[in-house]
């Protein structure tokens, strides 16, 4: 299922970007405090709460693929980010 919106990203767990499996994925951090972002295969949340890509606010990828962007996670068809700090929000879009 295509996704072209908003989602909240609080601190206290990671929440999901991706609306099914996908392999390529465009987002940006459109809140005010910084987030990080991980992946994974399939919809079983990061285990580890501080691992993942830092991204400041207004930072974000456009069309990245999860195969070249964690490589050490075989298979990634998840994308998954937590607040650092303070509840933000990503602008998530996908096919």
């Amino acid at each position: 299922m295509p996704r072209n919106t908003n989602v909240s990203v609080p601190t206290d767990e990671w929440t999901q970007l991706t609306a099914n499996d996908v392999t390529e994925i465009s987002f940006q951090n459109a809140g005010g405090y910084a987030m990080l972002v991980n992946a994974t295969v399939g919809a079983t949340q990061p285990n580890d709460e501080v691992t993942g890509y830092v991204y400041a606010p207004g930072s974000g990828e456009v069309r990245i693929s999860l195969a070249d962007s964690f490589l050490g996670v075989s298979g990634a068809n998840r994308v998954w980010a937590r607040g650092i700090s303070g509840t933000t929000s990503a602008m998530v879009s996908h096919a």
